[in-house]
């Protein structure tokens, strides 16, 4: 069975064929109501949602939160409500924290979930040894005392974020008993949460497949099993669909949207979410070092006729590290499509289309609807006006692991999650030098950014962070692209719900 093609498969076009091949994998198959099967766009590296790479990749979110519950939850429309904890906030002199715990949880394992848990959970995550890929967010936190349901702690400094990050990237909750038992391997073989679903089988690199907790605190799951089959190729998730061998799936070609929610037994739903398609540049190379290039190349790009005719007008061009749905975005921050200001700003550093200045520039292919188009189109326009990029192609792991160790090439595409609408983890944390999530790192950037981390003023943050976003367009430190929508097709017996954080969580696929 393992030896079976990919093209054996398209040319039976029987969903029974595919099922029979994914029970011999072990994988139960979505015959019935009581079972949803995604035919996910990501595999799954790592079950501990709060250390590594995985833990920050946006789109593994949607298992993350399906398994484990966070400190405070979100609605889909990206609101916040209440999570493990019922209740939060800094005190009046803004030197700690306060945080009401929720009670009669339960772990999968039936162990009761207490205060202790949480005190564990944000002590290792601001422990710079476990490897927490945002301990500098969580290290604030010192001195925990609980009373009762009650949980108390002093903070080195005031942070706006704190409990925005609670419901975002590593703001899990984990065992305490159960962790120290097993330890880190232990729990990867037999990971344990509060979330609505637990783990029954996973196979690395196939598929996770996962069983309703019937003690879920939040209420009964719609489905009993939920499998999350791993299909990268976006061409291989569009079969899973067409041939029912899957029940939803997402990230696929506009086009494919188009047509296979058209067709009979199926629908489909396309909504902005939260995330941006951005271009990295890294400050290393001496091309990225001249302000002509990088100018340049932002102007160079027409981003209206890029969703027009790749995106097929599914996504939203912006100019800013803001979505209209942050809460610092500012329409009038704009670079303008400008090809002959480009080639006038190229001459200035002795280039031309006949003596073009070389890079070499990253992308996914097909971890984004027309990822690796989008970047083809783009190095098309460069050509144009005297730019030539060379394109490599490499996974999004390993997007992730240059980018922490700054050895991105000159610009490396991305799509950037700020699942919270904050400029702190938007433009913060992509352009603040001593972030690891940051390219482009300088001295002048740096000086802007430092003084917003820890400012009270609200009015006054959103200001700086506004003003720093017009700086970084100016000097053309990141070129944002696109707001995507995110396509997501389904059975028409299913109901789906589009999240704003581009996370298809279980919870939100029902029954139609």
């Amino acid at each position: 069975m393992e030896s079976i093609s990919r093209r054996q498969v398209l040319m039976t076009g029987a969903a029974a064929f595919l099922a029979d091949l994914v029970v011999g994998r072990g994988i139960a198959v979505a015959a019935g109501t009581d079972t949803l099967t995604i035919a996910f766009n990501v595999n799954l590296p790592s079950f501990d949602p709060t250390v590594g790479p995985s833990a920050v990749n946006p789109t593994i979110q949607a298992i993350y939160r399906t398994i484990f519950d966070q400190y405070v939850g979100q609605k889909p429309d990206l609101a916040f409500e209440p999570g493990l904890l019922t209740a939060w906030g800094w005190n009046d002199a803004k030197t700690g924290i306060w945080m009401d715990v929720r009670t009669g949880v339960t772990w999968h394992d039936g162990s009761p979930f207490t205060p202790e848990d949480v005190v564990w959970s944000l002590t290792r995550a601001g422990d710079q040894k476990t490897g927490n890929p945002i301990q500098f967010v969580w290290g604030v936190l010192s001195n925990f005392k609980v009373d009762g349901n009650r949980i108390t702690a002093d903070a080195k400094g005031y942070d706006p974020t704190l409990f925005k990050w609670m419901a975002f990237l590593t703001g899990y909750v984990l065992p305490k008993a159960y962790y120290t038992k097993v330890g880190a391997e232990g729990f990867e073989k037999k990971p344990v949460g509060t979330g609505p679903y637990m783990v029954d089988a996973y196979e690395g690199n196939a598929f996770l497949r996962l069983k309703a907790n019937p003690n879920y605190w939040g209420g009964k799951p719609a489905f009993e099993t939920v499998v999350f089959k791993f299909v990268p190729d976006a061409t291989s998730r569009v079969a899973e669909i067409e041939s029912g061998a899957s029940d939803v799936t997402l990230e696929i070609p506009y086009e494919e949207y188009d047509r296979l929610k058209a067709k009979p037994g199926l629908a489909g739903v396309c909504k902005p979410i939260s995330d941006i398609g951005m271009i990295f540049i890294t400050n290393i190379e001496k091309e990225m070092l001249d302000i002509n290039v990088r100018q340049a190349a932002a102007h160079a790009i027409d981003k209206a006729a890029i969703v027009a005719r790749l995106l097929k007008g599914y996504g939203v061009p912006i100019d800013t590290l803001q979505t209209p749905d942050y809460l610092a975005f500012d329409a009038t921050t704009k670079v303008a499509y400008d090809p002959e200001k480009a080639k006038a700003l190229l001459a200035k550093s002795g280039y031309s289309p006949s003596k073009p200045v070389k890079f070499t520039i990253q992308t996914t292919r097909g971890f984004k609807p027309k990822d690796y188009e989008m970047i083809q189109a783009i190095v098309g326009m460069w050509r144009k006006v005297g730019i030539e990029a060379t394109i490599e192609v490499y996974e999004i792991a390993k997007h992730f692991e240059l980018r922490m160790g700054h050895k991105l090439a000159p610009m490396a595409f991305y799509n950037w999650g700020n699942a919270i609408g904050d400029p702190a983890t938007s433009t913060g944390f992509a352009a603040f030098g001593p972030s690891p999530h940051s390219a482009w790192k300088s001295a002048d950037l740096d000086a802007k950014i430092g003084p917003l981390w820890g400012e009270v003023d609200e009015a006054k943050r959103i200001a700086g962070w506004k003003a720093v976003d017009r700086y970084i367009a100016e000097e053309a430190y990141v070129i944002p692209l696109v707001q995507y929508a995110q396509p997501i097709v389904f059975k028409s017996s299913l109901k789906v719900v589009a999240n704003g954080t581009g996370a298809l969580q279980p919870k939100l696929v029902s029954k139609a």
